[in-house]
């Protein structure tokens, strides 16, 4: 290996860390954007909404009540089709075709 091959390394490992670090930051800070976004809605419109929730996170039992909720609409949404798999048999002609790859190692054979 030359120091070109390590420059290439180093440079797509710097490369990949940074976009991590990047997606990081974006995605922890996201909702927080999106709340602030919301307040100043709100006070565009001058309501008196009070937020108390808006920076607080859905619970973990929250998320799996609305998971298995989305699953179940789902899963009746598809037809029940019948598990009935038939496989049949199909006999095939000779083909040249078919034996090509013994003519491709014979003619490898005699040039070696």
């Amino acid at each position: 290996m030359d120091s070109s091959a390590y420059t290439i390394a180093i440079v797509g490992y710097t490369i990949v860390f940074a976009a991590l670090v990047i997606l990081w930051f974006v995605f922890t800070n996201l909702p927080k954007l999106l709340t602030l976004r919301l307040k100043i809605k709100f006070k565009k419109n001058k309501e008196n909404v009070t937020c108390d929730k808006c920076g607080e996170f859905i619970t973990g039992q929250e998320n799996a009540a609305v998971a298995a909720a989305i699953h179940l609409y789902f899963s009746q949404l598809h037809d029940e089709e019948a598990a009935v798999i038939t496989i049949k048999k199909v006999k095939k002609d000779y083909s040249p075709w078919s034996s090509k790859i013994y003519t491709i190692n014979a003619f490898r054979r005699n040039n070696l």
